[in-house]
């Protein structure tokens, strides 16, 4: 007689992903100048939780203009996210608060930016945020976010 545990027969759960997006990323698609391509944040969002899916990832994706509650979500993120990856916008360029709860996050970390950075204005060129960060992709638009995904699948499962 064989005894078969809950756990044996229920499904995998997937590893956690929360996508962080800071100040006026809630914005894209309205730009008038197009800087950061013409997906809107809802688009954005619906892309990057079908690439969640197709990679077996749970994608936990919110938008705030407030750096407290970045810093919230990545603290609420140490008990149940595999990884964390962020878009801070302008306050990758300033938040200290920021870079020191990522520091503490245990899981992998992906910097993400819809437009080059470099190819900005100076005071853009230096990101706290990089720090903490695995790696970082900048200037590919939405396509960079569904990268980003890509990479942090596959840093989790190494």
């Amino acid at each position: 007689m064989s005894i078969t545990s809950e756990a044996a027969t229920s499904p995998p759960v997937a590893p956690t992903v929360w996508f962080l997006n800071g100040p006026n990323a809630n914005l894209y698609g309205l730009d008038g100048n197009n800087v950061y391509g013409s997906d809107s944040f809802p688009t954005l969002q619906a892309r990057c939780e079908a690439k969640a899916r197709a990679l077996g990832l749970s994608l936990h994706f919110v938008q705030s203009n407030w750096e407290g509650q970045l810093v919230d979500w990545i603290q609420e993120a140490r008990g149940t996210a595999a990884g964390i990856i962020i878009n801070a916008a302008g306050l990758t360029y300033t938040s200290v608060p920021i870079l020191d709860a990522l520091l503490s996050f245990p899981g992998r970390i992906i910097e993400v930016h819809m437009s080059n950075i470099w190819r900005r204005e100076s005071f853009r060129h230096h990101s706290y945020i990089s720090k903490a960060a695995d790696g970082v992709i900048a200037g590919l638009g939405g396509d960079g976010y569904e990268f980003a995904i890509e990479a942090v699948a596959r840093l989790i499962r190494v």
